[in-house]
């Protein structure tokens, strides 16, 4: 009969993270199981209860801490200005420390150059460096 409590705590706790998300509940729940096979196996209960402790513990410690830096990770996709900084853009005139402009990620955009002595061609692929209110900072592509 305990067994079969364990095992329902252990399945109720685990469905219970669907709702939290902080992988908390679900190292209780495999505590519990942990302590179903225990006593499926004959322990007695009160070593069912340390079995739980200790299997809750170590996985709360040592499996949450991983799985939450794996599961949560960010994906790396840049967005906003961010996503402009190091893309290509084509110089579309002339320009020196005056500015001008440039054709980036399909888009004309006010440019002046990283480098107040750097001139820029027409038709010049240069690099984004940074973006400056609604001016791209561009340097010379490496």
């Amino acid at each position: 009969m305990a067994a079969i409590v364990w095992f329902a705590a252990g399945v109720l706790l685990a469905a219970a993270e669907a709702l939290s998300g902080d992988f908390v509940l679900l190292m209780l729940g495999g505590g519990a199981l942990a302590a179903a096979l225990a006593a499926w196996l004959g322990a007695p209960l009160w070593l069912t209860g340390v079995i739980f402790a200790i299997v809750s513990v170590g996985l709360v410690l040592g499996v949450r801490p991983v799985i939450k830096r794996h599961l949560l990770r960010s994906p790396g996709t840049r967005m906003g200005i961010d996503a402009l900084r190091g893309e290509e853009a084509t110089v579309l005139a002339a320009f020196g420390n005056t500015g001008g402009q440039i054709r980036l990620a399909g888009e004309i955009w006010s440019a002046r150059p990283a480098d107040e002595d750097d001139t820029f061609r027409t038709g010049e692929t240069v690099v984004v460096h940074d973006i400056d209110g609604a001016t791209a900072v561009v340097k010379r592509g490496d």
